[in-house]
C-alpha cells in the first residue's frame, strides 16, 4: 500500500503537569518537575495524532526513535504545549521535529520518528 502523507502536518497538544508526571512519579528522577519521560510522551503523543487522520482505516504509527533535549524543568501545575511538525516521509517513514514549551519558553525540542502499520498485521507478527 502507498501512503501520500506530505512535509507540513502539523500538530499541537496541551498538558498541565500534574504529580503523575514529575520525575519522582515516573522514578526518572527525585524532584517533583515534569519528568523527561513524560516529556517524550508528549511529543510521540503530538506526532502521532498529527498524521493520524490521514491514515486509512487500520493503519497506525508506532514510535521508533526519539533523539530530544529536555532543557528546563517545569513544576507542577503549568501548562506545556508541544508542536510537531512533519519534515519527512519516506513510504512509512515519518521523521517529525517535536518542540515542547512552558509559559517561560522552550524546555524540550529535537526529532522524532515513527512508522506507518497495519494494527492487526503488527499485534499477530508480535505473538507468533
Amino acid at each position: 500500500m502507498e501512503f501520500n502523507l506530505a512535509p507540513g502536518i502539523k500538530g499541537e497538544k496541551k498538558i498541565s503537569v500534574t504529580a503523575d508526571k514529575t520525575a519522582t512519579a515516573y522514578g526518572s528522577g527525585t524532584v517533583d518537575v515534569f519528568a523527561t519521560p513524560a516529556m517524550i510522551a508528549l511529543m510521540e503523543q503530538t506526532a502521532m495524532e498529527s498524521v493520524a487522520p490521514a491514515l486509512p482505516e487500520a493503519f497506525v504509527t508506532v514510535g521508533t526513535e526519539v533523539s530530544v533535549k529536555h532543557f528546563k524543568a517545569t513544576f507542577p501545575g503549568e501548562v506545556i504545549v508541544c508542536h510537531s511538525e512533519l519534515v519527512q516521509a519516506d513510504g512509512k517513514k515519518l521523521v517529525f521535529e517535536v518542540e515542547a514549551s512552558d509559559a517561560s519558553g522552550i524546555i524540550g525540542k529535537g526529532t522524532h520518528t515513527r512508522y506507518i502499520v497495519d494494527k492487526q498485521k503488527f499485534i499477530d507478527n508480535l505473538i507468533k
